[in-house]
């Protein structure tokens, strides 16, 4: 054989490869065929490619991988299964920068699906090739490997504390000032999925500056970068008043509420979580907020909006109402109660019901004065309704009643207690009962009121059992009234009269 023909089969062999490779990267990006793939054996064809002397072939033999390993655990657990992690973890230190935004590639479409296989990548020594690709020069290896480590980092708190000990939060940092939109994107991203599981790890990033960094990105005109942004402030934020305070500090507000009105619907639900996330932990957190305006932003935020983007607005008004009379005042006189009863209304899943019942529940259950504006509202028929009603769920059920309860204990504002009187079951009822007992003592017009509306009549109606509380709210209401009143009102009376009649005898 001469040396043109062993020439000529080199060449044939290397664009048979470069064809294999390519055909399989093309059909491993269309769902449907990533089972015939691997029914195939696609895999254990790919792997020897890996080491191929072409780097394109290497590269696009990577890229299928990723691409198979992205679809579902099974191809994922292949990959781990047939001995390929360690090779890309080889050549993601030796190779160039497209075949190693090929091999993280791949690294983060295994880690993706489940803590075990996120495990698998660490434990084959992942985590050091990434942290040695963060430092790369060129922008796009250094996003392929902070995407990674996000879905590394994700999973559980022991995997995002292998992710720290690694060294890898300055580096994080560091790419957060890089000029690049995505690597900004994808590098808080990883800070929000590492800051999430402990007060700990959260401590880690702080301790890193990241906060200050964070904060001067709040009103970049990229979307998806303030997404990203505003979720790992909240991640930081929620674990501890000490963090949520350094949040604060960093002057994020008033600007970040203007983001309440983004156009993009995750922007204006993270910013809601973050100031859900401040609130939560203290008044003196939760008046910073209201003095900034906060809850009126919140409050048009709720209507301007549908479904789960309102979930943390909802909560972060219950959170600012539950920590006092005049927070929970402010959340009252922003008009909260009424786009509460909106969102009531409006929102058919249980737990967005669940959150606006115990959000009313921490508005209404502080004075007589709180609880009239809740039920001025007309909400009392509707969180009875939801706790009756056998469809709703059981959290939402507890939900309501634990808020009825709690506002009814307060309540003062008659014409809003009538209507229970007539649907409230008894648990219910004694409650409704016992604010009418003491009401009516002191209320002349009232009394008489309650006597032409039918409420007297109703309340002798009432099968109570002897000594029972309800029993003794409905003696404290009769005693209101002089004894004939309440006879004449009580079933039976006029049965009484007619035999009175007919066993009258004229003179």
């Amino acid at each position: 054989m001469s040396q043109r023909q062993i020439l000529q089969a080199f060449e044939q062999y290397q664009k048979a490869r470069t064809q294999f490779v390519q055909t399989v990267a093309d059909l491993a990006s269309r769902p449907q065929n990533t089972e015939t793939l691997q029914n195939a054996g696609v895999m254990s064809l790919l792997r020897p490619l890996l080491l191929d002397a072409v780097p394109t072939i290497q590269q696009t033999a990577a890229l299928a991988l990723g691409r198979l390993a992205n679809y579902n655990d099974d191809l994922a657990e292949a990959v781990v299964k047939g001995d390929i992690l360690p090779q890309l973890v080889y050549s993601l230190a030796e190779q160039n920068r497209f075949y190693k935004k090929a091999a993280a590639f791949v690294l983060r479409a295994v880690a993706k699906h489940s803590p075990e296989l996120a495990q698998a990548v660490v434990d084959c020594g992942a985590l050091d090739a990434l942290v040695v690709s963060l430092e790369e020069f060129d922008p796009g290896v250094k996003e392929a490997a902070a995407w990674a480590i996000s879905y590394i980092a994700r999973h559980n708190a022991q995997l995002s504390q292998a992710v720290v000990d690694a060294g890898v939060v300055p580096l994080l940092v560091l790419c957060i000032q890089e000029p690049e939109i995505a690597l900004k994107r994808v590098a808080a991203s990883a800070l929000s999925d590492i800051a999430k599981h402990s007060p700990e790890l959260a401590q880690t990033i702080v301790d890193t500056g990241a906060i200050a960094h964070l904060a001067q990105m709040i009103l970049n005109p990229d979307a998806k970068l303030k997404r990203q942004v505003f979720s790992a402030l909240s991640q930081i934020a929620k674990h501890s008043v000490d963090v949520a305070e350094m949040v604060v500090e960093a002057e994020i507000f008033p600007a970040a509420l203007v983001c309440l009105k983004d156009p993009d619907e995750y922007v204006q639900k993270n910013v809601a979580t973050l100031i859900r996330e401040i609130t939560k932990h203290t008044p003196e957190l939760s008046q910073i907020i209201v003095n900034m305006g906060g809850v009126a932003a919140v409050i048009d935020y709720l209507g301007d909006s549908k479904g789960n983007v309102r979930l943390p607005g909802i909560m972060m008004l219950g959170y600012v109402a539950a920590h006092s009379e005049n927070l929970a005042m402010a959340v009252i006189v922003s008009k909260g109660v009424p786009q509460l009863a909106i969102c009531l209304e409006e929102e058919q899943e249980d737990h967005l019901k669940a959150a606006t019942a115990w959000a009313f529940g921490q508005i209404g259950r502080h004075t007589p004065e709180h609880a009239r504006a809740v039920a001025v509202a007309n909400v009392f028929p509707k969180l009875l309704n939801l706790y009756l009603d056998t469809e709703s769920s059981e959290d939402l059920q507890v939900k309501a009643k634990k808020a009825l309860k709690s506002v009814l204990q307060k309540c003062t504002y008659l014409p809003a207690l009538e209507p229970l009187l007539y649907e409230a079951p008894s648990n219910i009822l004694k409650h409704v009962i016992c604010q009418f007992s003491k009401v009516l003592p002191h209320d002349s017009k009232a009394r008489r009121l309650f006597v032409t509306s039918g409420g007297l009549k109703k309340v002798q109606e009432i099968k109570a059992e002897p000594g029972s509380a309800i029993q003794e709210y409905i003696n404290a209401v009769n005693s209101c009234y002089p004894e004939e009143i309440v006879r004449y009102y009580s079933p039976g009376y006029s049965e009484t009269l007619l035999e009175r009649i007919e066993n009258y005898q004229p003179v």
